[in-house]
């Protein structure tokens, strides 16, 4: 499935960017140039009026593996707050870059060192600032 483009909210472009200005460790800095590239491909909405089923930084997650069909659960954090024991992810974990902006039913697309992943989305828990999803089913402009 053809990937959409994603939503990021006003404040999420903000935390978001000041991220990537702080530039990270030597580690961290081809992570925070895919996550530019995301930013920049995204459509920003203001915070109080993104669809409730759009992921958002801390938003718990529930997608199913497109190829093997196993069901995840995570939350996406920022990287200060990441525990993969308590299954929250950073916002830089491939994953984590991915699935930011993408709403339920998409399926998205990334490169790890085995080959590709496909993830669909199948829920996403709504948090402050979100509104439901308009009666006539659209999520956001493609």
């Amino acid at each position: 499935m053809a990937r959409t483009r994603p939503v990021v909210t006003e404040m999420d472009r903000e935390r978001l960017q000041r991220l990537i200005d702080a530039g990270g460790s030597r580690h961290d800095k081809a992570r925070l140039i895919e996550l530019q590239e995301e930013l920049d491909s995204a459509d920003t909405v203001p915070t109080g009026s993104v669809q409730s089923d759009v992921v958002r930084i801390g938003s718990r997650v529930g997608v199913r593996d497109v190829d093997t069909g196993a069901p995840i659960a995570f939350t996406i954090v920022l990287p200060g707050d990441a525990d993969a024991t308590a299954h929250r992810i950073s916002v830089l974990a491939p994953v984590g870059t991915a699935l930011l902006g993408y709403a339920v039913g998409d399926v998205v697309e990334w490169s790890v060192p085995g080959g590709r992943r496909h993830l669909r989305i199948e829920t996403v828990q709504s948090q402050p600032g979100t509104v439901a999803a308009a009666a006539d089913g659209s999520r956001r402009v493609a």
